[in-house]
């Protein structure tokens, strides 16, 4: 009798283990929809909720899992080297894209992050493999990765190394790049057939619904990949000329709404709910032009000039070691040191950064100034975010801080730029397959999306993606 009960028992919670094994084991999503928006904020997002329709941002924000205070673990951050953190999993430390431009130490020019010389844009200068890269690998090359965006470098470096196809516009015109071949025959004539509306955002959303129903995408057992980039303002080659800031944003937003009900509907529709995964979030920088209202409001202020402090340096190492060019260049709050000229004169490299530093603390303006060495050797967890967006390869030897609410000034190319530290909130989305739906208010980096993808497809997170997935 104990025997038969001890059966029962038995058969009772093996029962209760399977059926919590099954609903852990749920099926993964044939399609990711990767979505990154181009400079959303949550404050604009937030501001202009009352005016949305109810299948898009609204969509996202109540049915799906949002955590509400994210951010990169870099800085600086502009498009390119955001997109690129997104699709790798990690930072410019790692993928090498510190940014949209960067200066080339051979040439003292500035170089494009896509650029490439046999064929012309590619992603030779990114550096680790992403999460469509790895999705080619994992299913020896069956699922299928296409990526679209409003930019040359948005669209490529989201795409990676190993997509089946690639588009972006171009002055009013769809265009690709050779490194992608052989070109798909699908985009081939769709890149023939159609140009990009003056609303390259509707454009966009188009040529993903017409690269689904024409390729297969989400049909079969292997999970596939669309990665797209949003303009938070859409129109190209619309004059803006006298039109009011926040009627401008209203109308992004308006129009980032209406695109985003239409793809999630479409694709729902063809393929289900529980089949596709929607995750979305931002390139989290802002480019905004500021007005010089520092002045009339009594908000401390300065002029920073990078072209004349790299000249008084210049004169510095020149008093301690002998006139020479010790100062090869510098290029936004960058300064580049003559390396060759200090090997020839034996100067410690060491030493003489330490000098350069020291001389640059005292210039007002300056909150701060880190050196190569120092980013390279230091575990100083204040340095952190400074480290993460360097690369010894894209950056000089100095990068200076500048204090916020500074301009900074380079005479040399007539570029200026007002210097901020605050924080620029945006959430990180998920919705559909079976994602619950819930806010989280806990703070969240941006390299953790990458490898949560790829939990939820059961592939390999990208090659250099330290963190883990977010659920």
């Amino acid at each position: 009798m104990r025997n038969k009960y001890l059966y029962i028992t038995l058969l009772a919670v093996l029962g209760f283990n399977s059926e919590g094994m099954a609903q852990s084991m749920k099926a993964a999503p044939r399609l990711v929809v990767n979505i990154a928006i181009d400079r959303l904020r949550t404050d604009y997002l937030e501001a202009y909720a009352p005016l949305y329709g109810s299948d898009g941002f609204k969509r996202l924000l109540e049915q799906g899992l949002v955590y509400a205070n994210a951010s990169y673990n870099f800085m600086p951050i502009d498009r390119a080297s955001a997109i690129a953190a997104l699709s790798t999993g990690t930072t410019p430390y790692y993928n090498s894209i510190v940014g949209t431009e960067w200066l080339n130490k051979k040439t003292l020019r500035p170089q494009n992050c896509v650029y490439d010389e046999q064929y012309t844009y590619s992603p030779a200068n990114l550096a680790t493999s992403t999460i469509g890269d790895e999705l080619k690998v994992t299913t020896k090359g069956n699922g299928k990765v296409f990526a679209f965006a409003p930019f040359a470098d948005a669209a490529i470096l989201s795409a990676g190394h190993a997509a089946d196809g690639v588009a972006w516009n171009n002055q009013s015109k769809w265009v690709t790049s050779n490194y992608y071949s052989p070109l798909s025959s699908w985009l081939s004539g769709y890149m023939r057939l159609y140009a990009p509306e003056q609303d390259v955002n509707k454009s966009i959303t188009d040529m993903v619904l017409s690269c689904i129903d024409n390729n297969g995408i989400g049909l079969d057992d292997k999970p596939d990949l669309l990665n797209i980039v949003y303009s938070d303002y859409p129109y190209i080659y619309k004059n803006t000329t006298g039109l009011d800031k926040n009627d401008l944003l209203l109308e992004g937003y308006m129009n980032l709404d209406k695109n985003l009900a239409h793809l999630i509907s479409a694709i729902e529709t063809k393929l289900g709910h529980e089949r596709v995964l929607f995750v979305l979030t931002s390139t989290g920088y802002s480019d905004e032009e500021e007005e010089d209202n520092n002045g009339k409001y009594r908000i401390p202020t300065g002029k920073f000039n990078i072209t004349r402090t790299s000249n008084l340096l210049n004169m510095y190492l020149g008093a301690v070691y002998g006139n020479a060019r010790y100062v090869e260049t510098c290029y936004k709050n960058q300064i580049y040191l003559n390396h060759k000229l200090l090997e020839q004169r034996n100067i410690n490299f060491g030493e003489a950064l330490k000098r350069a530093q020291e001389f640059l603390l005292q210039i007002a303006g300056i909150r701060n100034v880190y050196t190569s060495n120092q980013l390279l050797t230091s575990d100083n967890q204040l340095l952190e975010k400074i480290r993460n967006g360097f690369s010894i390869e894209k950056c000089g030897d100095l990068l200076i801080d500048v204090a916020p609410g500074w301009q900074l000034i380079n005479e040399d190319t007539h570029q200026s730029s007002t210097s901020r530290a605050s924080f620029i909130p945006f959430p990180i989305i998920f919705y559909g397959a079976g994602t619950r739906a819930e806010r989280i208010a806990v703070p969240v980096f941006t390299d953790r999306i990458a490898p949560t993808i790829a939990k939820s497809i059961r592939i390999r997170a990208p090659n250099a993606c330290l963190s883990g997935p977010l659920f």
